[in-house]
């Protein structure tokens, strides 16, 4: 028999286990929008239940997550609860939860990123031995470059969910009287692509970035992607040529993304020569290190103390020689007490003039190939060094992102192979090519043409000629194409606003995002399979609400019908709306 004592000691212990406490208004909103209950499912079954005894006497169960939370489970919605329904306000409510979580995330996930990038590049830069300078950036750039990728993802989903339910709310039968009175608004907010255009006006809160070089790219990027998409969309509806199915020939074989890369490249090298600021400098420097018989280098014999003019220099006085339409050499060692030998702007390449060989014909020439007075000659020799070197380099590149195609390579290494091959020399080819053919073309225009005929301007036809070397190198490379594209749109903005062919409109970097994001969106609408690549696609679905999808995926003869039915009813109120 127990003693009073304990039973009252035993009762008293149940008495005193007080239910749960209940969270405030301000934790329990913190955790709603923190995690979903699938999530916090996740994260109780693989952590907190292998925690220590004390921390799972803390922590809530899942199910008591979701009460507290206020929030279902989606997946799990329906064998939980059987068929009970589900409010239409709470799922509306579930939605802004979710668009808000992602915001969040991708916050915290862009603004961890760009600045542990920063930290570590300035520990490598110390290392290194580099001075500290004073930082010149922007206060909180990196919670501005943030907040705008997250408010970017947030408003363009909320607006979407807006304008698509407008949309629906306005074609039902009860709007008949709104339609009827205002027939262009209802026209214009009942169209099919009102939810996409409406949505790309997040695309604003770019400008809450810092308006620095990283903007400009990112408008530049989706301004060049959409335009692909929207190419890809009028080939694909048969609006360019049509078919061999429809009885058409189909598009050419020579047509391709290659033809961008004569006119990206012709810029490109003019504003390397004339306007060297406006120009990518890591681009630059790749081509100056894959010019040998055109670049002199400094040799290994000659004395430190002497000068010997840098890779820039050379530059510099080709720009100087092609403003003095292309002057003829004048030989020192054949003429040694001429005056003016060598004009006054090019004094910094007397070291590769002087000794240069008596039978060259233009200073051009004795700048870039002082030792061999055939131009001709010299292209054969450039050829022979250069060709090697770039192959090295793309078998590096490219095997590395090969190896992620290793199942591939597994299953038929032969053809794998052979492919990997080809394309490594077709690009090597085309590099080796174009840089040569820019640099010969200097000789070339000196000796078919008049020395005052288009002085300056030969730059852009010889980076022109070079860039028709893209044609070796067609299949499979839009990406390196559109690539090039896009530094030439850049370094072409920048010239024109140096040399005041136009004034910067203000934000306009903004607003060509929400023009590129506005086609971007009505082309994933129309066709999706014209946005190229799955997670493309993929993340447009994300940026609308739609979740991980990719709407360009062979479905199932439920999900086809599906959509015939729904266009089968869009052209059915499209009727209607004309009948009113």
């Amino acid at each position: 028999m127990s003693s009073p004592s304990s039973s009252t000691s035993g009762g008293s212990g149940r008495r005193n286990r007080s239910p749960p406490r209940p969270l405030d208004p301000i934790s329990r909103t913190a955790l709603r929008y923190t995690l979903s209950p699938r999530e916090y499912e996740l994260l109780h079954q693989y952590l907190i239940s292998r925690a220590p005894a004390g921390i799972q006497k803390h922590t809530p169960s899942p199910r008591r997550f979701e009460k507290i939370t206020g929030q279902r489970d989606q997946r799990a919605s329906s064998t939980r609860r059987g068929s009970e329904p589900i409010n239409s306000e709470e799922v509306r409510l579930d939605d802004n939860v979710q668009a808000l979580r992602a915001a969040l995330r991708v916050f915290v996930g862009v603004y961890l990123g760009f600045k542990g990038y920063g930290v570590l590049m300035r520990k490598l830069a110390e290392r290194r031995g580099a001075r500290r300078v004073e930082s010149t950036a922007v206060r909180f750039g990196d919670a501005r470059l943030a907040l705008s990728f997250s408010s970017i993802l947030l408003f363009h989903k909320l607006l979407h969910r807006f304008f698509h339910r407008l949309r629906a709310s306005l074609l039902d039968d009860n709007a008949v009287a709104f339609r009827k009175r205002n027939p262009q608004i209802a026209r214009l907010l009942t169209s099919a692509y009102t939810p996409s255009v409406g949505a790309a006006l997040a695309g604003g809160f770019l400008g809450v970035s810092p308006a620095d070089q990283l903007r400009i790219t990112i408008a530049i990027y989706v301004f060049t992607r959409s335009l692909e998409f929207g190419y890809n969309a009028l080939e694909e509806g048969g609006y360019l040529w049509k078919s061999e199915e429809d009885g058409g020939s189909g598009r050419p074989w020579w047509f391709g993304s290659w033809m961008i890369m004569p006119f990206a490249c012709g810029q490109l090298l003019h504003a390397f020569v004339f306007d060297r600021s406006c120009f990518p400098a890591d681009y630059g420097k790749f081509i100056m290190q894959r010019s040998p018989e055109y670049i002199q280098l400094r040799p290994k014999d000659y004395a430190r103390d002497r000068p010997w003019p840098g890779t820039f220099d050379i530059v510099d006085a080709l720009a100087a020689i092609s403003k003095l339409n292309w002057p003829p050499f004048l030989s020192p060692i054949l003429f040694p007490g001429a005056k003016e030998a060598l004009p006054a702007q090019l004094e910094k390449v007397a070291p590769l003039t002087s000794p240069a060989h008596p039978a060259t014909a233009f200073t051009s020439c004795a700048v870039l190939h002082p030792h061999d007075p055939s131009c001709l000659r010299t292209y054969i020799k450039y050829f022979v060094r250069a060709f090697p070197g770039i192959v090295r380099f793309f078998t590096l590149i490219y095997g590395a992102f090969a190896l992620l195609a290793y199942k591939s390579l597994l299953k038929d290494p032969k053809t794998f192979l052979n492919r990997l091959s080809a394309r490594i020399l077709r690009m090597a080819l085309f590099i080796t090519g174009a840089i040569g053919s820019s640099w010969a073309s200097i000789c070339f225009f000196n000796i078919y043409l008049p020395r005052s005929l288009l002085p300056t301007q030969r730059w852009f036809f010889g980076g022109f000629i070079g860039g028709l070397w893209a044609f070796v190198a067609r299949s499979k490379e839009r990406g390196n194409f559109l690539y090039s594209a896009r530094l030439s749109i850049d370094s072409l903005y920048k010239v024109g606003k140096k040399r005041h062919w136009w004034k910067g409109i203000k934000n306009g970097d903004v607003l060509l995002f929400v023009a590129s994001l506005a086609l971007l969106n009505v082309v994933y609408e129309a066709r999706p399979g014209a946005v190229q690549g799955a997670m493309m696609r993929k993340g447009m679905g994300v940026l609308r609400g739609e979740g991980f999808t990719d709407r360009a995926e062979p479905k199932g003869q439920n999900d086809k019908e599906k959509m015939e039915r729904k266009e089968a009813e869009e052209e059915a109120l499209g009727e209607k709306m004309k009948d009113e």
